[in-house]
């Protein structure tokens, strides 16, 4: 049995697709409200944030894949986040689980040093330091030798269907609804963006790769990186249309944040849209080359087909 735990989001979902297509039918969805992905999917509605329905939720699992998501609101984060944490290692320690953690970059510095998995953590704001607590957290169940587990981290998201991600909000969906785009702060730095799908695929290659576990991987993206600039541009390439675009300063979010909370929660990762943004996946690419990392300009193809 294979459990993917916050199963509703995009990575869960492609994460499901993928298990079933190449490594085994047998997988339960974990979320309050669990949909299936595959027609084979075992539901299991439980809250992350309970002790007991945790351990019920991994128990006769081999792999627990960890893939949950929360609004963008850092009292919810601060809140929910370590708690989850340490239900799951506890619920994995005692059923003998394997754990295989989603990440993100966010307790990364936010500067133009190129990110590699030997970064040091040096968050900005309450919610990059949540999510250095939580990996220090599983960090350190996996040196005690008490957990096998790994971490998979991925950089901000682009991609198909429900995607969530600052980039599907400010270039895709204002696209579809025919607005004109946005960038913030600066549209002349270069961004590593993951393709959703391709993070879901490498999550579940590295949780079945046995050598893989009780370490960090940067997964697999396009290293053809692009500035925002340079992105929009081969947006309206593909999509035959020329898109115009905004830049939105700094003090636009000062301001707006004190009338707007989505705004006043952004403020927080802004210095990573005045720094280039690199980040490393060698790693993941020497250990596995046959792996086919999806370009920007397949990605928006298949985007552009969506929408």
């Amino acid at each position: 049995m294979h459990t993917i735990l916050g199963a509703n989001g995009q990575i869960g979902i492609e994460l499901a697709k993928e298990l079933n297509k190449k490594y085994t039918s047998n997988i339960r969805l974990v979320s309050r409200n669990p949909k299936k992905v595959n027609n084979t999917d075992v539901l299991f509605s439980a809250n992350l944030l309970h002790k007991k329905e945790t351990e019920e939720a991994v128990k006769g699992s081999e792999i627990a894949y960890l893939t949950v998501g929360l609004p963008m609101n850092t009292k919810m984060w601060v809140d929910q986040f370590s708690t989850m944490m340490r239900n799951v290692i506890d619920a994995c320690k005692k059923h003998q689980v394997k754990l295989v953690f989603f990440d993100n970059t966010y307790m990364y510095a936010q500067n133009d040093t190129p990110l590699t998995e030997e970064s040091k953590f040096a968050p900005v704001g309450p919610k990059g330091k949540v999510r250095a607590e939580i990996a220090n957290m599983l960090l350190a169940e996996i040196k005690s030798g008490q957990l096998e587990a790994v971490i998979c981290r991925a950089p901000e998201f682009y991609g198909p269907g429900k995607t969530q991600s600052i980039t599907n909000e400010i270039i895709f969906n204002n696209i579809k609804n025919e607005k004109k785009l946005k960038v913030f702060i600066k549209d002349n730095t270069l961004r590593t963006l993951i393709w959703t799908p391709d993070a879901s695929k490498a999550m579940a290659l590295i949780g079945n790769s046995p050598d893989t576990y009780n370490q960090t991987w940067h997964l697999p993206c396009d290293d053809a990186r692009l500035t925002y600039k340079e992105f929009i541009a081969k947006a309206s390439e593909i999509f035959g249309k020329s898109f115009k675009y905004s830049v939105v300063p700094k003090i636009a979010f000062t301001i707006g944040g004190l009338f707007n909370s989505q705004l006043k929660e952004l403020q927080e990762l802004l210095p990573r849209y005045k720094h280039h943004n690199i980040f490393i996946s060698t790693k993941f690419k020497n250990r596995f080359p046959d792996f086919k990392v999806t370009t920007y300009r397949e990605g928006i193809e298949r985007i552009k087909n969506e929408l």
